[in-house]
């Protein structure tokens, strides 16, 4: 599979980009009810914490998406889908495929590889990084 190697950074940006266009719709779905989820159908309380996790979603995955404040931003994004599945998940039963909670950990691992390896060649970051 070496031949793939060479386009390794441009996956990133794709893995990057693709990621946090799914987790942006997480948070449109629970703020701006589209697409429409029957499990949102009414808009949370402001300052909950599912209004909370539905803002760091459309913001967070925005940020990705254009990769600026990449590494900062997937940490967080990382943390949140962590505690997301203790919180709303682990409860509920012990496998993931049981609990509903295997979308909040592949999150937590993209994002956690994303901020370690940054957001790849097709980011922001990287061409205010090459500016300067």
């Amino acid at each position: 599979m070496g031949f793939l190697d060479r386009f390794s950074p441009q996956l990133l940006s794709a893995l990057r980009i693709m990621s946090a266009l799914l987790f942006m719709a997480h948070g449109t779905a629970k703020l701006l009810g589209f697409p429409p989820t029957e499990m949102f159908a009414q808009p949370p309380e402001t300052g909950s914490l599912i209004w909370i996790a539905g803002a760091l979603e459309l913001v967070g995955g925005a940020l990705l998406a254009i990769g600026l404040f990449t590494r900062p931003v997937a940490f967080v994004l990382s943390g949140q889908m962590a505690f997301a599945y203790f919180i709303g998940h682990a409860s509920q039963a012990f496998w993931p495929v049981q609990n509903g909670g295997d979308a909040a950990i592949l999150f937590c691992f993209i994002f956690l590889y994303i901020a370690a390896a940054g957001g790849g060649p097709l980011s922001v970051d990287n061409a205010i990084r090459k500016k300067a």
